[in-house]
């Protein structure tokens, strides 16, 4: 059913993506390797695009607000392009050699042409994101515009947290949901509340679209911490321990930092350098305390708050039912 979805995203993708001059060609290409369509020379490729997860809720979410989802399309390329151009950047200050299987763009590329190309892909996104201007009010565009810069802007604060917590010690469950409110749910929220917005002016039902954005947002990060730890590397396209190497504060972690093991696991996050038996210990504590279930209860709480809050738009439709699936399918997933 989403195959119509999926097809007019990557449409208004290539569009928006296209170079518009062939002396340029090279460095569009590098969006479209990382975007998923190209090999590094530029021939067609077979490589994973990603779940297109931010477009798809702005379509669906504006569907099942009683709007036209495809007036909604440059608003969903817009939120593909600013999360693709956060990737873009996350990699770098990660220096995560992989994503999706294949090399990242830095690593092709370098890190100055990366830098660049992550900022051509923010203008890109507004570019995208300025397409709706000739078929709403500008009032309506305006608050769309603001809702977007805000989210994006959040994302970085996020993104700021995230790296701040990578060294850092005493890091609380409270500061991880405030990170993780900007780095992963501000994005999702804001593509809900943009479909909505496109389909009515009914700010309760806008508003119900936004909660349920953001607590699926928060699901989705913790299910994406139990496959960084978890996940197998022949399906997530990365390391098992990369998440555990780079000392990321992911749920699962900070759990148990606060376990009756807290102490144990706080000494060891204290080591300049980890051993191989260092690692084997974190892990053997991750077991005992049986921090992976718990994120899977603390993942599926937040899908039923995201679930509840979309029930209380009163809305009952096609488009309202693949929104509570997807909620499920962003907890119970592989990759």
């Amino acid at each position: 059913m989403s195959s119509e979805y999926f097809v007019a995203i990557e449409q208004e993708l290539r569009d928006v993506t296209r170079a518009s001059s062939p002396r340029y060609a090279d460095f569009y290409n590098i969006f479209q390797y990382h975007l998923g369509w190209t090999d590094a020379n530029g021939n067609p490729a077979r490589a994973d695009t990603g779940k297109r997860l931010r477009p798809l809720l702005c379509l669906w979410s504006c569907e099942a607000a009683g709007g036209d989802w495809r007036k909604a399309l440059p608003a969903a390329a817009a939120l593909e392009l600013i999360h693709n151009f956060s990737l873009l950047h996350d990699d770098i200050e990660d220096q995560s050699e992989e994503r999706r299987g294949r090399k990242t763009v830095w690593n092709v590329w370098g890190l100055a042409q990366a830098v660049n190309a992550g900022d051509a892909m923010f203008v890109l996104a507004h570019l995208a994101l300025d397409k709706l201007g000739a078929n709403i009010s500008l009032d309506r565009y305006s608050e769309i515009h603001r809702a977007f810069d805000a989210a994006t802007l959040k994302l970085t604060h996020g993104q700021y947290l995230d790296i701040g917590y990578e060294g850092a010690t005493g890091v609380t469950l409270e500061q991880y949901f405030e990170m993780v409110r900007g780095k992963t749910a501000a994005l999702i929220a804001v593509s809900c509340e943009i479909g909505a917005r496109l389909a009515t002016a009914d700010e309760r039902i806008i508003r119900a679209f936004v909660d349920y954005g953001e607590n699926a947002g928060i699901a989705f990060q913790i299910a994406d911490d139990v496959l960084g730890l978890w996940g197998d590397p022949e399906v997530t396209g990365k390391s098992a321990r990369t998440d555990l190497l780079s000392r990321k504060k992911s749920y699962p972690v900070l759990a148990a930092m606060y376990s009756i093991k807290g102490e144990e696991l706080r000494a060891l996050y204290e080591k300049r350098e980890w051993s191989e038996p260092d690692i084997q210990h974190i892990e053997k504590i991750f077991m005992e305390t049986s921090v992976r279930e718990q994120a899977i209860r603390e993942a599926k709480s937040y899908a039923q708050r995201g679930l509840s809050a979309l029930e209380s738009s009163g809305l009952h439709n096609e488009a309202v039912t693949r929104l509570k699936n997807l909620v499920h399918e962003m907890v119970d997933r592989e990759k």
